[in-house]
């Protein structure tokens, strides 16, 4: 699916630009050499509209369940009005991809790229930084053992526990509330298996 240009929010007129006006917006859940990432609700007010500014973004709809799980890219540049701020039902994760391009790693380890991969998986929008992918895990079925070749931003939609097994047998229970967004670092391998709860997840893999 092609991405399409979403409008944010009309920049300078409405935020202003003094250092004191920045520093009273929302601060990042994720911020790295790879992205920053915000989790923007209305009473939680916006990032600072300079660091958004600074490069393209996705925008994923975390809330509520009618919308969650649509994504937009904004590129750099491009116009950015106040008709998407979300509104009191409304929970959205900013992406911002900063200019700090990794190359995938080579899949050296036997095992299938984490995507595709069988069962309810879809590719959302691709693009020269991205690769976006939405997946619905089915409760007790192992995903293949795979290679995360990329990093990978995940975006959990709903609530539930999905368990990570590596090659070796070791398991790590993880569990995640609907509206969770993890970074997550590309050269791991494992299989995942849903065992409580549900997840729907949007996969954000960065080029």
């Amino acid at each position: 699916m092609a991405a399409t240009r979403v409008a944010l929010f009309a920049f300078a007129a409405t935020f202003g630009s003094t250092p004191q006006a920045a520093d009273a917006r929302l601060a990042p859940i994720v911020d790295n050499d790879r992205v920053t990432v915000w989790d923007v609700t209305t009473p939680s007010g916006l990032p600072d509209p300079r660091s958004l500014a600074s490069g393209d973004l996705v925008v994923v709809s975390l809330a509520p369940r009618a919308t969650a799980g649509r994504v937009s890219v904004v590129k750099r540049g491009a116009a950015r009005e106040s008709s998407l701020i979300p509104n009191g039902s409304e929970r959205t994760a900013i992406v911002l991809l900063k200019e700090h391009p990794v190359a995938p790693l080579e899949n050296t380890s036997g095992y299938p790229l984490g995507f595709p991969r069988p069962g309810s998986n879809r590719k959302v929008l691709e693009n020269a930084r991205i690769v976006v992918w939405d997946y619905t895990f089915v409760m007790g079925e192992p995903t293949p053992m795979h290679f995360h070749d990329k990093d990978v931003v995940t975006c959990y939609l709903e609530t539930g526990i999905v368990t990570g097994t590596t090659p070796d047998g070791q398991t790590t229970p993880n569990a995640f509330t609907a509206g969770t967004v993890r970074f997550n670092p590309r050269n791991r391998t494992h299989t995942e298996t849903l065992i409580e709860g549900r997840s729907h997840i949007i996969a954000i893999e960065l080029k």
